[in-house]
């Protein structure tokens, strides 16, 4: 762990523990070691700091080409592991570093939905998580997060919103023996996001409620 991750982290628990109230449910179905994709739905621009002091493992993170435009900004993300992605395109080079993360045993979140809900309920997810999770033969940990949505107002922090990270047990895709159709990664897809619902208040699960 870099000096850099290990330091955020600490200051970023802090943080968390002196504004919020953070319940985790499931710590015990993180895997030690391993390859593994960790897939959450998302709220707020909290949500991959506070799965960073939550699951305990190193984590690298795809983030949207747009943050890295600021150069300090830019060295201090790949400092964390974080690196950048075209979202809503499919970006074959973000692609094969996230293959090479996997590859190597290392942690890698991804949200499905691509972007923050400003609704807090679950978006139509982009099919990119299950074609590697396919594809690398990772482990997927889905993640339910609910609550972070109120750290985006900056007034709610003086009451210390509640926050709750359901953490579910892991699984995994199949292997592909040829190329994946569409109607397949949208049906691979569905189930990563039907294990995300799953972890969530009904209220939550949005275009995944049964």
């Amino acid at each position: 762990m870099s000096r850099t991750y290990y330091t955020s982290r600490t200051v970023v628990r802090m943080l968390f523990s002196l504004l919020t109230r953070c319940e985790v449910k499931g710590r015990e179905n993180i895997p030690e070691q391993g390859p593994l994709l960790v897939v959450a739905n998302h709220l707020s621009l909290a949500d991959p700091p506070l799965l960073g002091v939550t699951l305990g493992r190193q984590l690298r993170f795809m983030a949207k080409k747009q943050l890295f435009r600021f150069g300090p900004m830019a060295y201090f993300m790949r400092s964390l592991g974080v690196f950048p992605v075209y979202r809503g395109q499919l970006d074959r080079q973000a692609m094969r570093q996230a293959y090479q993360i996997l590859a190597q045993g290392q942690a890698l979140v991804m949200f499905p939905e691509g972007m923050r809900s400003r609704s807090r309920q679950l978006r139509p997810a982009f099919s990119g998580v299950a074609l590697i999770a396919c594809r690398s033969g990772a482990a997927v940990l889905p993640v339910g997060i609910s609550g972070s949505e109120k750290t985006e107002r900056p007034f709610q922090l003086l009451c210390r919103p509640q926050i709750t990270v359901n953490i579910g047990r892991p699984f995994y895709l199949p292997s592909p023996r040829s190329k994946l159709t569409k109607h397949e990664l949208s049906e691979l897809t569905n189930t990563i996001m039907q294990h995300i619902a799953e972890l969530l208040p009904q209220e939550y699960r949005g275009h995944y409620a049964p």
